[in-house]
């Protein structure tokens, strides 16, 4: 990610991706299941499904528990605003109708496997960052590029994380032919 001088209200994005040796399906019963993100995340530490619910589904909603070193601990409300399996899958963070992050799934058939991107926007409601950026407003372009560059960190390790177990599910189905 090169430096964008982007601040806050910009709504700046982050996206990562990868190629999956697996199919589209398979793939996607990973994505879609989110109580499975806290193991590939070092921030996210538990998801938990709220009315009922147990998996996605549009409107559905679930809480996140989060940790970061510099933030503290924090819990917030997502709700699922795009659900189409096996292709895209995307929440809201907090209001769906003024969010203060979006973050997006897609899957694409390529080359016999898949083509995961992950895909983030910072904003436009105002998050745990705003209280930083308010506090340092003269740092606000550094404060948002720092944590850009710590959510492309982070994506890449989970699309590595979900590389893995497709491929090795991948890989033992085929030991099972």
């Amino acid at each position: 990610m090169e430096w964008t001088g982007a601040r806050y209200a910009d709504k700046p994005t982050v996206e990562v991706h990868t190629w999956i040796a697996a199919a589209p399906a398979q793939v996607w019963t990973l994505v879609s299941d989110i109580e499975l993100m806290p193991r590939m995340s070092s921030e996210l530490q538990s998801v938990e499904w709220l009315d009922g619910g147990s998996g996605p589904a549009l409107g559905a909603r679930f809480v996140g528990r989060s940790k970061h070193d510099a933030f503290g601990e924090w819990a917030t409300t997502s709700h699922i605003v795009e659900y189409e399996p096996p292709r895209r899958l995307a929440w809201a963070v907090e209001d769906p109708q003024h969010p203060t992050a979006i973050w997006r799934f897609t899957l694409e058939p390529q080359d016999g496997g898949t083509l995961l991107r992950e895909w983030m926007q910072m904003g436009p409601a105002p998050s745990g960052l705003s209280f930083a950026i308010e506090r340092m407003p003269e740092k606000e372009q550094k404060i948002v590029f720092v944590r850009m560059r710590e959510f492309e960190a982070n994506m890449t390790v989970t699309l590595e994380g979900f590389k893995k177990l497709a491929e090795s599910a991948q890989t033992a189905d085929e030991a099972d032919v």
